[in-house]
């Protein structure tokens, strides 16, 4: 699940008054386990919570990870059917070739 930036803050805000992370679960609506992670993965140097912070974390996860995807077109996909139906070939000598 995603977090939005509002609940960044109410993070943020219920930590301050050190609220339990379970609790902050329950108030946010999400399970403990996902306060327990974006705590722990935005926390700052100094050792707070910034829900600034964590929104651009956020946001340059999510777009390095759809940065990183590679787009697959009808002609690479025609390539591919071709390299295992005429040639044979398995996926890893496909995956290799392509690489070249």
């Amino acid at each position: 699940m995603h977090l939005t930036q509002a609940q960044r803050y109410e993070i943020a805000a219920l930590l301050k008054t050190n609220t339990p992370q379970k609790k902050i679960a329950e108030v946010i609506g999400v399970h403990p386990s996902t306060i327990c992670r974006e705590i722990k993965r935005n926390l700052t140097p100094a050792g707070n919570y910034s829900p600034t912070q964590a929104q651009m974390f956020a946001k340059e996860r999510q777009d390095w990870k759809n940065k990183a995807r590679a787009k697959l077109t009808n002609a690479m996909k025609a390539d591919i059917v071709q390299c295992i139906v005429e040639h044979k070939w398995s996926p890893e000598q496909i995956a290799g070739r392509r690489k070249l």
